[in-house]
């Protein structure tokens, strides 16, 4: 059985998708579960800018260092590299439907349908929010990743 990819999207790949990316690696390296992870945006706003300096600080404070990622754009070729790609949000799930190709092997669907109680609901975007928001983006992002290593450990 060939290894589980999985890649995370948000709008611009510098809040929300990098700390849903650093959540699966260490959550997948604390279980010893190997994951090809990876995160990219719809948007082309910030393409190859480093994330969000409050999302830089807060993987920081959990012992992350997501200083070294830099925000891409979801490519036609991610729909058949990944097996499993995750809309953050309603919005982006819809854009993501919308460029897929016909033909692909990812199975695409919203993140927080993973989560018990939270089907059908977003990651909250903490960009234009405060220090709160994005602790309840990563508190969204790590329960998302305990339900995927609780899938891929089985």
């Amino acid at each position: 059985m060939s290894q589980p990819s999985v890649l995370f999207v948000c709008l611009g790949n510098i809040c929300r998708s990098p700390l849903a990316e650093a959540a699966l690696r260490a959550r997948a390296v604390e279980a010893g579960v190997a994951i090809t992870i990876d995160s990219a945006g719809t948007g082309d706003w910030h393409v190859g800018h480093p994330p969000d300096p409050r999302a830089v600080e807060l993987a920081r404070k959990y012992g992350l260092d997501i200083s070294g990622y830099r925000a891409r754009q979801v490519r036609d070729e991610d729909f058949h590299k990944f097996g499993h790609i995750f809309a953050l949000d309603p919005q982006n799930l819809k854009d993501l439907r919308r460029i897929e190709p016909s033909r692909h092997i990812a199975e695409v669907r919203l993140l927080m349908d993973l989560v018990p109680g939270r089907k059908g609901t977003a990651v909250i975007d903490p960009y234009y929010g405060d220090e709160q928001d994005f602790e309840q983006a990563w508190a969204d992002v790590n329960a998302a990743a305990d339900a995927l290593v609780r899938r891929y450990s089985g």
